[in-house]
């Protein structure tokens, strides 16, 4: 009986580490290193209409608030953070996400979904600012006008606040993949 237990116990180990490896297999994990030039890939794509790849976090209106933009191959998409200005929100942050948003060359658009009643469309160009590079605050401009729209929920008229904003790309933080190899060891 012992020895019936013990080669059931020998046998289930195969299984096990069988079974193991597939679900390893399927979720990507055992083939490490093997999928990293399709992850830099995807990772270096951009919208074929983009002129160049402006994802990142912009300033927005008030300190502490931002604008997020990330380009796919076949998307735009982000959001704003914001601090809320209606009695039931008043100094919490609320994420606004992008309804439909594009990139045409330099061109610039998005509307947000509405939240509280209150959405965003902006309109405007993107440029290279003073930042020499994207660790740098200021490495793109967006220039636009940003229109606040705000629904009465009353009578449910729409109005509306247009104004020039000028939002600056974050500082990044370098990706260490990118960093330049250490003087004291030999590349592979």
């Amino acid at each position: 009986m012992t020895q019936l237990m013990l080669l059931s116990r020998k046998a289930l180990l195969p299984l096990a580490l069988a079974m193991l490896a597939a679900i390893c297999h399927a979720q990507g994990m055992a083939t490490r290193g093997q999928n990293k030039a399709a992850q830099e890939d995807s990772a270096n794509a951009t919208v074929p209409h983009a002129a160049e790849d402006i994802s990142g976090m912009y300033s927005f209106i008030r300190e502490g608030e931002f604008l997020q933009i990330t380009l796919d191959t076949k998307s735009v998409t982000g959001y704003i953070s914001r601090m809320g200005e209606s009695d039931s929100d008043n100094g919490v942050f609320l994420d606004q996400f992008f309804a439909k948003a594009d990139v045409q060359g330099h061109d610039v658009s998005f509307t947000t979904r509405p939240l509280h009643s209150v959405w965003y469309e902006f309109k405007g160009r993107f440029s290279r600012g003073p930042g020499k590079t994207k660790g740098d605050d200021g490495y793109y401009i967006l220039r636009g006008t940003l229109k606040e729209l705000t629904t009465n929920n009353a009578d449910k008229t729409v109005s509306s606040r247009s104004r020039e904003v000028e939002f600056k790309l974050l500082a990044q933080p370098e990706d260490p993949e990118e960093a330049q190899p250490s003087k004291g060891k030999k590349p592979k």
